[in-house]
Formats: structure tokens, sequence, C-alpha cells
């Protein structure tokens, strides 16, 4: 490899980062074919940090004096139900962002304690300007959505609970 191919190496995965960062993406890979023999593979990620959505009000007011303090941390970490783990729980196939009616202004395809049949819409998931409908994977009623329309998501986050 020649030292121009090094330098057009780096500033691909330079533009790649700033794709991330662009775009609040967590990790993007991509094959680079050169010829028949040779490629570069670049996976670039960065690390997130979770934020839970359904913390209270007066624990978020505190926040900056008690973040560096060791028990917040555990205080956070209250709840010992993990959404994820839950049996009815349907979660994201895909990184994207969740949209839950079909179009702004529209009624929304679930609330909680809707009755949904397998196969019924719950909710949309949007990556790379792709529409994808996310299907109920089973019938039963809506426990809990544990997103909001317009949040992103990541793959294998929770969407919603159905019992």
């Amino acid at each position: 490899m020649t030292k121009n191919n090094r330098d057009q190496d780096v500033e691909f995965i330079q533009a790649l980062a700033e794709l991330l960062r662009e775009n609040d993406l967590t990790e993007l890979e991509v094959r680079r074919e050169y010829g028949e023999d040779d490629s570069l593979d670049v996976r670039v990620s960065r690390a997130t940090t979770v934020v839970q959505a359904a913390a209270p009000a007066p624990v978020a007011a505190a926040a900056p004096v008690a973040a560096p303090a060791a028990p917040a941390a555990p205080a956070a970490a209250a709840p010992q139900e993990d959404p994820a783990s839950h049996p009815g729980a349907v979660t994201s196939p895909m990184v994207g962002t969740v949209y839950m009616q079909a179009e702004p202004g529209a009624a929304p395809f679930i609330s909680v304690g809707a009755t949904v049949k397998e196969g019924d819409t719950l909710l949309i998931v949007e990556a790379m300007k792709t529409m994808n409908q996310i299907p109920s994977p089973k019938s039963g009623t809506v426990k809990r959505i544990l997103v909001e329309d317009g949040a992103a998501v990541e793959y294998g986050a929770p969407l919603v609970i159905i019992e």
C-alpha cells in the first residue's frame, strides 16, 4: 500500500467519523473495495451514555449537584425490572428514529391499554430515509410504551410491552 493510499484511507475514516457525529450514530461499519483481492474494512464506533427517560423530575433537578456522588447511580438503577428482559417486550430491529403515527397529525398506531393483533403495526422506525413498520409479534394488550415519538433508538432497544 502506498503512502497516498494510506492518506486517502485516513481521510475516508475521518469522513466516516464525521458522519457518525453529524447523524448522532453510535456505530458505522463499511467495506471499501480497491480491487479483486484488496479491500479495507472500517468500523467506527463511539461510547454512548444511556439516559433513563422515566427518571423523576426532582432527581433531574438535583443532577448537577448529585451527579458526582456515588449514591446517585444506585438511585437511578432502583427499578429492578429491565424492560428489555420482559417476555412481552418488542425490541427495535434496527437503529433509527421512532414515529408513533403514519404522518404528522394522524392518530397514533397504539396507546397504553389498546388491544393489538399479531401483525398490527405498533410504530414506525425510520432508518436511512426508509420507513419500517414494526409489527406486533403477538396478540395482546399494550401495557407500556417505552419510547417517545421522534426519539432515536438503538438496535435491540425495548419499544413496547405487550401482554
